[in-house]
């Protein structure tokens, strides 16, 4: 720990004589906050995780947009996995994770449009609408978009189920997680299957179908 700093001026001074790898920045600073430190730093080559007792919205923007955060009060545990994981992605480009979280926080934006895909080389930044369908493989997500590409996610489909259920998204099985706004056609069954934009027909579930018809209003 190079410094400890009690307000936004005091924090930018540090970073600019330290140069960390990392901060731990707390949303609430005295009568500013951690984002007015950051829109005082000419160049964020550093990685972020956010101390916050924030809301439940506000933790799910930082989900969308691959930033790190804590919940006070801090857990000994969550505080070694959030190291873990900045140790992972350092030197990776943070700007456009934090542009995106901003952008998600801000109260103008009522629906948050992006989600940031972790990937092999970084991460890809994807528009909400434009996925299809997500394929549980494992302990691993597959996203499907609209533009025909495939993306390979080291996360479980539960978690994006959890982050994607208020953006018309539904289970319709185990493996599968669709976009309510992609389907073109439903064909009854025992569970029955759903025929997607790109014509991909998925099966849904005996267990998930009452839901689902519940989600289509019927």
């Amino acid at each position: 720990v190079k410094a400890l700093c009690e307000s936004v001026d005091e924090g930018v001074k540090a970073i600019r004589e330290h140069r960390p790898d990392m901060i731990f920045l707390d949303i609430q600073m005295q009568r500013e906050t951690g984002f007015d430190l950051l829109n005082k730093i000419e160049n964020i080559d550093f990685e972020v995780v956010f101390t916050t007792a924030h809301s439940e919205y506000a933790i799910k923007a930082f989900k969308f947009c691959a930033v790190d955060y804590l919940l006070k009060p801090i857990d000994l545990e969550e505080l070694k996995q959030s190291i873990a994981r900045v140790r992972d992605r350092l030197h990776q480009d943070i700007s456009q994770r934090l542009e995106q979280l901003m952008k998600s926080l801000s109260p103008a934006q009522n629906q948050i449009s992006k989600l940031a895909l972790p990937t092999s080389t970084g991460l890809s930044f994807v528009r909400i609408e434009d996925i299809l369908y997500c394929e549980a493989v494992s302990n691993y997500t597959k996203f499907f978009l609209a533009d025909g590409s495939m993306h390979l996610v080291s996360r479980t489909l539960k978690e994006y189920d959890s982050m994607l259920s208020g953006h018309n998204f539904c289970r319709i099985h185990n493996s599968y997680l669709i976009n309510l706004n992609a389907i073109k056609e439903y064909v009854r069954g025992e569970g029955g299957y759903v025929v997607l934009n790109n014509n991909i027909t998925l099966d849904v579930s005996k267990r998930k179908k009452v839901e689902f018809l519940k989600k289509l209003g019927y």
